[in-house]
């Protein structure tokens, strides 16, 4: 299996309610193996629809940032960030 890369991109309409997102998922990841490795760090927009915050996580494998993101507190903190925020998210296994 090869690892993964969990790649969110995110616009905040709401940061109160999404900080409470921000403070429960971190520790979900944690617990599926997932490590930041970019959060809101600088960056630029080359094409595409412009989102101020960007997250990748690594993972083991595709299926454990998938098992990740299906899990109970990941979901639990998911209901924060919905309503508080557009995001796209995708998972991407990385071919080295």
């Amino acid at each position: 299996m090869s690892a993964a890369l969990w790649i969110a991109h995110v616009e905040v309409t709401d940061p109160e309610a999404y900080g409470r997102y921000a403070a429960l998922a971190g520790p979900a990841i944690a617990r599926h193996g997932g490590a930041f490795i970019a959060r809101a760090g600088r960056y630029v927009t080359l094409e595409g629809k412009e989102r101020a915050r960007h997250v990748v996580a690594r993972f083991a494998s595709l299926e454990a940032a998938e098992a990740c993101y299906r899990s109970p507190e990941y979901q639990a903190a998911l209901e924060h960030a919905r309503g508080a925020s557009e995001r796209d998210l995708v998972i991407v296994e990385i071919t080295e």
